[in-house]
């Protein structure tokens, strides 16, 4: 079966455990998601979120080792989130992680939650027996995240050490957070990456123009709070939107949050308006991203975090990688948003390298991975 990782994820709203085996085999992965408790905020809440952790954490875990058939002992090591994330919401994880090695006598490893992404997309690519060539470039996108990174290999007395160099990242929102502002802005519910994927495709994407992020210096970095501007703009220019607006967010009090409820209750006009941020946004990720693939000689690209589940960035990124003569690789949309398996992969690479933390471990909010 290959050692048993048990992985813990509790870096913002999911709390989340699994087992893997081998690195690369998923014997379970189960998340508590917190959407409910912070939908009425439009926004995840850190002080509620942390009260969710504490209240979820044990039972999913318990039911993580129920479903891979395993009992807690079996485990060779305990793989938790260091960081980064909201510091309540990690503290759950990493301090429950601590006292399970501690009773269990098992290795306590501590993994960076973007390293966790781009393992989610490596485990299931070896696990259908795909291995993306390295060094490749790879792009985390979020709501919390957009950031491009080069990941590199190498292999010491059979172990596999991955490292990492930031190529570039968001200058201010993630494309993730400028989809959840700009859904707010148009009363489509939350979170907003879903709900905006499917209204899009009945929207004319290039309706509304958009302006190319001009920034100086480092050109692979990204920038999304001028559009999430221009769509506020736009709605100032355009006030016969407003009560279509305000008919949706009658419709969301009454809890009708379904893309297809939410469709029927906007006109035209929002559905091109909606269509076009998307084109935009999925225009400036691709391509920064294959621009950067070019300059550092990447042999694939890799697109994880939980925007990377929106159908139009997987369309855009497969024509042009393909067009490029370049691979390009998906986590399955289950492990695109945050959840444990990528944390026990990530944790297994870390394991068979020797590393371990004690009881000293501490959670960083701010953790880089380069």
């Amino acid at each position: 079966m290959g050692d048993l990782i048990l992985g813990i994820e509790s870096s913002c709203d999911e709390t989340a455990a699994a087992i893997v085996a081998g690195g690369r085999r998923i014997l379970s992965s189960v998340v508590a998601s917190q959407v409910d408790v912070h939908r009425k905020y439009g926004g995840v809440v850190p002080e509620l979120a942390s009260r969710e952790h504490l209240r979820q954490i044990v039972p999913v875990v318990r039911e993580a080792v129920e479903q891979a058939g395993v009992a807690l002992r079996d485990v060779d090591a305990i793989a938790v989130t260091r960081g980064p994330g909201l510091i309540g919401s990690l503290l759950v994880g990493v301090t429950y992680g601590k006292v399970l090695a501690l009773s269990l006598g098992k290795p306590l490893i501590a993994v960076n939650h973007l390293e966790g992404h781009v393992h989610a997309v490596l485990l299931e690519a070896h696990a259908a027996g795909r291995s993306p060539q390295l060094p490749a470039v790879c792009l985390i996108v979020s709501g919390g995240h957009t950031i491009l990174y080069r990941v590199e290999s190498n292999s010491t007395n059979g172990a596999v050490r991955f490292s990492y160099s930031r190529i570039g990242g968001t200058r201010d929102d993630a494309a993730g957070e400028a989809y959840d502002k700009v859904a707010k802005m148009l009363a489509l519910g939350y979170p907003g990456g879903p709900v905006i994927d499917r209204v899009a495709e009945h929207g004319n994407p290039r309706a509304v123009r958009f302006g190319e992020p001009k920034m100086k210096g480092n050109p692979y970095d990204f920038s999304f709070s001028g559009i999430k501007t221009a769509v506020l703009y736009y709605l100032r220019r355009n006030p016969q939107l407003q009560p279509e607006i305000e008919v949706r967010q009658q419709a969301l009090t009454r809890g009708e949050r379904s893309a297809d409820a939410l469709r029927g209750l906007s006109t035209p006009a929002t559905l091109d308006l909606v269509a076009s941020f998307q084109r935009s946004v999925v225009d400036d990720l691709v391509t920064r991203t294959l621009a950067a693939a070019d300059q550092h000689a990447a042999r694939a690209v890799l697109v994880s975090g939980g925007v990377a589940a929106n159908s139009e960035l997987r369309r855009s990124f497969e024509s042009e990688a393909a067009r490029r003569g370049i691979e390009v690789y998906f986590p399955s949309r289950a492990l695109s948003t945050d959840n444990a398996a990528m944390i026990a992969a990530a944790g297994y690479a870390r394991f068979r390298s020797g590393e371990s933390e004690d009881a000293t471990l501490n959670a960083e909010a701010s953790l880089p991975l380069a």
